[in-house]
Parts: C-alpha cells; structure tokens; sequence
C-alpha cells in the first residue's frame, strides 16, 4: 500500500507537469487539459487500490491511513498547486506576468495565510472522514486510552490530523493580525 501511495504522488507530478510542458513548450492545449484531467483520477486509482486491499482482508495499517490523509490533502490542495504551478510555468515560457507575492504583512498576505490554513482544515476534514468509515467498516472501538489510541493506525492518525491542524493554524494566520491595508504593506 506505501507503494501505492508513492507511486500516486509521482503520478500526480507527472500528470501536473506533464499537462504544463505539453501547454507552455509543445502548445497542444487540448492535450494539456486532459492531461491536467488526469490528475484527479490519481485518487480514484489509489481509493479503488485502498478499497481492494481491504476487502480482501488486509489488517487496518498505517498505509491506508495515510492513504485517507493522501486523498484529503490532494483534494484540498490540488488544485492550489495546479494554479500555483501554472502561474510559474506561463511566466517562464509563455510571457505571462510574473506571480504576485502580496507584501509582507499586507493584508492579503493575512487573507493567503487564512486561505491556506482553511485548504488545511479542509483536508484533515476529508481524511477524518475517511478514517472514521474505515473505522466504521472495520468495527474498532474508540479507545479507551491514550496508549490504546496510539497503539491503533486509524486512531492515531485521526489524532494527529488535529495535532497538525492546530500546528499549522499557530504558525500561519493565529498570530498575523488583520494586516495592513496594500497600500501601507506594499510601501515596506
């Protein structure tokens, strides 16, 4: 199942960057789009792999929890960072303007920081979500412990999708303020 997972995070950067060379270098838009559109049957494969494996009996593992956290940050971020890599890719090979990094404590930057920590929310969401069914389909008890909590690969990782979330929010938009107006934060 890890190889799994890694070979669909490969898959996903070839398709992402496969897609843009295709659009910027060979100009074949069409291809590019259903190469682009490819990039989400990547998750489709790996749940159908996650669901085979487990329907022929495979033990709840580590693998396909990190599978669920796999699809729900792929499905938060995806297409973020297919944007993000399109902005770079058109002004490198297509004369298209530069990407626009807002300014320092602007408060655009505070919006961006907001944007990304709600994309992270989003996928611990959809991975809680997936490990709960797991859970479910499995039958597990909540733990009665944090020992037994630890000890449980669907349980753990539902816990430490919290722990992250919590992380990312402190270190992203918990102490960035409002920001200052673009005028002020682009004058720095």
């Amino acid at each position: 199942m890890v190889v799994a997972i890694v070979a669909a995070e490969a898959a996903f950067w070839v398709l992402l960057l496969g897609g843009l060379v295709v659009r910027y270098l060979a100009r074949r838009e069409r291809l590019s789009i259903w190469l682009l559109r490819g990039v989400p049957l990547v998750d489709v494969v790996l749940v159908t792999l996650v669901a085979a494996d487990l329907a022929q009996g495979a033990a709840p593992s580590l693998a396909h929890a990190l599978a669920a956290v796999y699809l729900g940050f792929t499905l938060a971020f995806g297409h973020a960072t297919i944007a993000w890599a399109d902005a770079r890719f058109r002004h490198r090979f297509a004369d298209g303007p530069a990407p626009v990094k807002p300014a320092k404590g602007s408060r655009a930057e505070v919006r961006g920081l907001w944007r990304e920590w709600l994309r992270v929310v989003l996928a611990a969401a959809i991975a809680a979500g997936l490990l709960l069914v797991l859970v479910a389909v499995e039958g597990d008890p909540v733990p009665g412990s944090a020992e037994e909590l630890a000890r449980h690969p669907y349980w753990s990782v539902l816990a430490l999708l919290g722990v992250i979330t919590a992380g990312w929010f402190l270190a992203g938009p918990a102490f960035a303020g409002r920001g200052e107006p673009e005028h002020e934060g682009a004058a720095r």
